[in-house]
């Protein structure tokens, strides 16, 4: 599939794409989605559903994102959602690494990794 969209461009009678969110219905996004990914999933041999559409992608974008420690505010607006509460909502599922993360800066905070420094 990766082979398949990599050399996309958007047409002119797509627009400049200028604006576009991973959830708009801009017609760059439109036209990337029907002209570029939906026959990329099918040369993979697939069929073209929501499990492996656009939306599918928009929810592996927030992920990698949130993974790599994004915060909830700056998905939002990547995401294009005028509220950050709502992409909370919807992808707090996806942000199992918290605990892990909140527990290694708590130990860091109690660490003395400075061998010749003494606790003040």
């Amino acid at each position: 599939m990766a082979m398949a969209i990599s050399g996309w461009s958007p047409p002119s009678a797509c627009g400049s794409g200028a604006g576009a969110t991973l959830t708009s219905r801009a017609p760059a996004v439109v036209c990337f989605t029907d002209r570029a990914w939906k026959p990329a999933v099918v040369a993979a041999g697939l069929e073209p559903t929501r499990h492996n559409g656009f939306h599918a992608l928009r929810h592996h974008y927030a992920s990698v994102l949130l993974d790599a420690g994004v915060s909830i505010r700056a998905l939002a607006d990547y995401l294009g959602h005028s509220d950050p509460g709502f992409t909370l909502r919807v992808y707090t599922h996806l942000m199992p690494a918290s605990e892990d993360r909140a527990r290694q800066a708590v130990d860091a905070a109690f660490t003395n990794t400075d061998k010749t420094r003494r606790p003040a």
